[in-house]
């Protein structure tokens, strides 16, 4: 179905314009767009809206290719917005209240407790806002208990909303805009933090801008291989006949990664919108927020299963390769053999860019981004993937004890800049290098449960074998 008349998109932020209109070059690949005659005068500025067919055509191609995001508060409505709360709780019955008195009581909502050690609490809770009670017998996890909710749902979307979590109901209404694309599966709200009564530790104030959850103040695709790779199920609104199966009941974490990923696998699409937001109870005890990160890396190894072509921690070009391990060896050749590498792949960039001006110029600007990108995943596979192997070597080698002091420092130079924190450098830095400790743990943890690396290999991949 094509998108109807009056929705809107711009282009994304990364997206530019060139040669006056006649192409755009953005997107994720990066990809040039040559804009017929026709096409040219449907951009006012930089955004699209849908009239007719050929504009339906070329906005529903933005989308797909990464190149523009939807004007969400200017989005058709829904003709049919009816919609069912399912909250997967065990226990949490305070949170439970919390959530609950912020939706209101104009939509149903389902409670699926989850084998509760008290469901006495949890069933006075749901009788006090009038909520339809689901009581499982034996525990199943978030996705089975989210799957027991959705089939009780009888209206056309779904929204999973976690007990610790705190929601209004215009942050589902807005959500639905999103459905006037016909594409559209799901919507997912920025995760920002619950405020405080008391000031948090120190940890919960790292977590305030480094939570797993926040995916950013941009809008955006959710697609493998993107800065927005997957999308948490904390809260998400959902089309109901889009998840035909729901969750994958086997997985106890990484259950959300799974079901975004088979939907866009699946010709669907998802789509994260942070002009909206719901307001999540961080962890802030260290034992707690520790552990749970841990939990979050068990996931790859299952990930890696289902979805072998998505989970390297790693995705480089072969000269962005060449450039690494010339710098990473740090010999008297290190920094020729890298500016080779750069060389060429600026000549071969700039020949895909022919006809467009300054072809050069360009092309140097887009090298220099994805040597900074394959630095970026290199220090995360030092500091954070790899960092058993960075401790081994750095007992035997003294280039390997440079590059991963270089890499752990500028890592928490940049993003101490990057992300604003009421944290001093020196706290920040400790809990930037624990939190990549817990993770890369919990990976390597499911790497040997699995019996298989895969979610530890990183993967070249070529310009033909992009998208």
């Amino acid at each position: 179905m094509p998108l109807p008349h009056g929705f809107v998109v711009t282009l994304d932020r990364h997206t530019r314009v060139l040669d006056d209109g006649r192409a755009l070059l953005g997107g994720f690949p990066t990809r040039l767009l040559r804009l017929t005659p026709k096409a040219q005068p449907l951009l006012t500025g930089r955004t699209l809206r849908v009239t007719d067919r050929a504009s339906a055509v070329l906005a529903d191609r933005l989308l797909e290719y990464g190149m523009a995001n939807p004007v969400v508060e200017e989005l058709p409505s829904r003709p049919d917005p009816r919609y069912t709360v399912v909250v997967p709780v065990r226990d949490r019955a305070h949170q439970l209240d919390r959530l609950l008195t912020g939706l209101g009581s104009d939509q149903p909502v389902i409670v699926v407790d989850d084998a509760s050690h008290h469901p006495e609490d949890v069933a006075a809770v749901a009788a006090k806002h009038g909520a339809r009670l689901v009581s499982l017998p034996a525990n199943v996890g978030p996705a089975g208990a989210r799957n027991a909710g959705l089939r009780q749902v009888t209206t056309p979307y779904v929204v999973f909303a976690d007990s610790d979590v705190v929601l209004t109901p215009a942050t589902v209404t807005t959500l639905l805009r999103h459905f006037a694309d016909p594409r559209v599966a799901m919507a997912v709200p920025r995760i920002s933090g619950l405020p405080h009564s008391v000031p948090p530790s120190w940890i919960g104030r790292y977590e305030e801008v480094r939570s797993s959850l926040d995916l950013g103040r941009n809008p955006a695709a959710v697609r493998p291989g993107t800065p927005v790779s997957w999308a948490s199920t904390a809260c998400v609104v959902a089309r109901v006949d889009a998840l035909k199966g729901g969750f994958d009941e086997t997985m106890r974490v990484g259950e959300d990664v799974d079901l975004c990923w088979r939907l866009i696998g699946n010709g669907w699409r998802v789509r994260y919108e942070p002009a909206v937001e719901a307001a999540h109870e961080h962890r802030a005890r260290f034992d707690d927020w520790f552990l749970r990160k841990a939990v979050y890396g068990t996931g790859a190894a299952p990930l890696a299963r289902r979805h072998p072509d998505h989970i390297a921690p790693a995705v480089f070009a072969p000269w962005s390769t060449a450039l690494v391990i010339a710098l990473l060896a740090q010999r008297r050749w290190s920094v020729p053999a890298a500016g080779a590498a750069l060389g060429v792949a600026t000549v071969r960039i700039a020949r895909k860019l022919d006809g467009i001006e300054h072809p050069y110029r360009l092309a140097v600007r887009l090298t220099a981004n994805g040597a900074v990108s394959a630095l970026s995943q290199t220090s995360a596979l030092v500091n954070r993937h790899w960092w058993p192997l960075t401790v081994l070597g750095c007992s035997v080698s003294a280039r390997i004890r440079r590059a991963a002091a270089t890499a752990a420092v500028t890592d928490i130079a940049l993003e101490y800049r990057s992300d604003r924190a009421s944290l001093d450098p020196i706290r920040y830095g400790l809990a930037r290098r624990l939190d990549d400790l817990a993770y890369g743990t919990g990976v390597w943890l499911s790497a040997l449960r699995g019996h298989s690396v895969r979610a530890l290999r990183p993967r070249v991949s070529s310009a033909r074998n992009r998208p």
